[in-house]
């Protein structure tokens, strides 16, 4: 039965800059432990705060930080191609430090805020939130990360530099990576490539393929969602975050 939530705007400290971040958790007072959720290039929009409410509702402590808040204050938008034009335009400024430095401020929030909550900490993103997560997964406080359809993990990193790929080796947790097979947006030889690296690294994982969907098929508001295989993938998600973040 999904718990009752709390919700709300807080401000978190990334480095040397104040955050907003969306934030959803149980109303009990628990052990929960917590989860980072990192946008589409949409921003932190009805979908994604709906994303942290469910993952509240099953026992975390969901933040999801506006990373798109050095370029543009209070970001969100639908998902109109003009709309895919704005939020491509804010991707290409952000760079992976900022962001690995919002993740961790989200982290530091939740643990000063919620004494009780375990130090392993989970990490789910969507679309350029799955690359995003990919890098997240590479802080030492991660212990569990779900990705979505991260495009460019191979071949690039937010800012420039060598591809985020090549940080695998810096994984210590269990990630989950989760792909449509007719994802115009992500080569097939990339997902193959991500598994390889994985494997190489000895980084626990698997990797979903999703027969005849495409890019964005876990959202709801998205002509491309596919509902079957959103409802695999929730299964998936929420097996990874209780089997690495809750003691047994």
């Amino acid at each position: 039965m999904p718990l009752f939530i709390k919700t709300a705007t807080v401000e978190i400290q990334s480095d040397a800059v104040r955050v907003p971040a969306y934030l959803a958790h149980p109303v009990d007072p628990g052990t929960f432990p917590i989860v980072v959720v990192i946008q589409e290039i949409f921003g932190v929009n009805a979908h994604i705060r709906e994303v942290a409410d469910r993952i509240a509702q099953e026992g975390y402590i969901a933040i999801a930080p506006h990373i798109y808040h050095r370029q543009v204050q209070g970001f969100e938008v639908g998902y109109s191609n003009a709309d895919l034009e704005i939020g491509r335009h804010y991707k290409a400024g952000t760079k992976a430090d900022e962001l690995l430095g919002d993740i961790r401020g989200g982290i530091r929030y939740a643990q000063e805020h919620f004494k009780e909550a375990p130090s392993e900490v989970g990490c789910i993103g969507f679309c350029f939130g799955g690359h995003v997560a990919y890098l997240a997964a590479t802080l030492p406080d991660i212990k569990a990360t779900a990705s979505f359809y991260g495009a460019g993990i191979v071949s690039s990193t937010p800012g420039g530099g060598s591809a985020t790929i090549t940080r695998t080796n810096a994984i210590e947790g269990t990630l989950y990576a989760f792909f449509g097979m007719e994802d115009p947006l992500i080569p097939l030889t990339d997902v193959e490539a991500i598994e390889a690296a994985l494997k190489q690294a000895s980084t626990k994982h698997r990797i979903f393929r999703y027969a005849n969907v495409g890019h964005g098929f876990f959202c709801d508001r998205r002509d491309s969602y596919d509902e079957p295989s959103a409802k695999d993938a929730w299964e998936h998600v929420k097996s990874l975050f209780s089997n690495e973040l809750r003691v047994h």
